[in-house]
């Protein structure tokens, strides 16, 4: 019977992520975060897809016994090691680990491809990969662990955000599709994410426009809407939206705080604004969000 893969590791995650919301990128993977000593895992066949991502800034030796076979190679920063599901993998490491693992659930990884991004994969779905210097995956993957490990960036449209760009990173790079079907290239990166969401937070009460947030990545304004709509899965300005609400939900925390600043605040035009888009995304308003929530 295949086994879970972080029911195997020999130690407690430092982080975990948590699945929010509806069904989304987020809820389909797990991102776990260690920082462990040398240790071994015993050779096991998984029920889920796994994916190492090396954050030690030195090369470290490790053994991974693979099918059969014993590779035995240095592991670099940025270097990801992919085993899909159904496929046996052991682990053995000479020095301290700082890897972050993420496991995918392959029905959920299925259902995502070919509903996001209309890709038809393979019955093995990802690529048997044993070693690749991938830092682009890396970072999508160590944005998400900044945000597990911060409370101030505890989004959840950002996080979702932050999951769809690594899975669409990881089936671009990874997914093993059936022979006449390509799959989809974005050229919408991590670092693409990173600048357009230091852009929304810091003008957050000012107006956002298309134009302002395409130039944060040095894309055309058409371009930039096609590649933020098929990695992050809504519009550019739904997002900008959706963000802005979520942000009013934190700050209604505030009980000191009126609600007509709270829009402001969050770029509204004004309190009959912001209680319009709130009871859209929330079912409530602001008021009643605040009196709940203080209660």
């Amino acid at each position: 019977m295949p086994k879970r893969y972080r029911d195997m590791f020999p130690s407690e995650p430092l982080l975990r992520n948590a699945h929010q919301g509806r069904p989304s990128a987020a809820a389909l993977m797990t991102l776990n975060y260690f920082r462990i000593a040398p240790a071994e895992m015993p050779v096991e066949t998984y029920a889920e897809h796994h994916v190492l991502m090396n954050l030690n800034e030195t090369p470290q030796r490790v053994l991974n016994w693979r099918d059969g076979s014993e590779f035995d190679y240095q592991f670099k920063k940025d270097d990801v090691v992919l085993t899909p599901a159904g496929i046996k993998s052991g682990w053995r490491w000479f020095d301290e680990a700082h890897t972050i693992v993420a496991t995918l659930d392959p029905e959920q990884v299925k259902w995502f491809a070919e509903t996001e991004l209309s890709m038809i994969l393979s019955q093995q779905q990802l690529a048997d990969n044993q070693l690749r210097s991938d830092p682009e995956i890396c970072a999508a993957a160590r944005m998400i662990l900044d945000a597990m490990g911060s409370s101030d960036k505890a989004s959840a449209i950002m996080f979702e955000s932050l999951a769809r760009v690594f899975l669409v990173k990881l089936l671009q790079s990874y997914g093993d599709t059936e022979p006449e079907i390509k799959a989809l290239s974005s050229k919408f990166t991590a670092d693409h994410y990173r600048a357009v969401l230091n852009y929304i937070e810091s003008n957050l009460s000012e107006p956002i426009l298309l134009e302002d947030l395409a130039a944060q990545t040095a894309m055309s304004t058409s371009h930039f809407s096609r590649v933020f709509r098929q990695t992050i899965g809504s519009s550019p300005g739904q997002y900008v939206i959706n963000y802005r609400a979520e942000q009013a939900a934190k700050m209604l925390g505030d009980p000191t705080l009126p609600i007509s600043e709270v829009a402001i605040r969050c770029g509204f035009s004004d309190q009959p604004h912001l209680t319009r888009v709130f009871k859209k995304s929330f079912g409530i308003t602001p008021r009643s969000y605040r009196a709940r929530n203080a209660s």
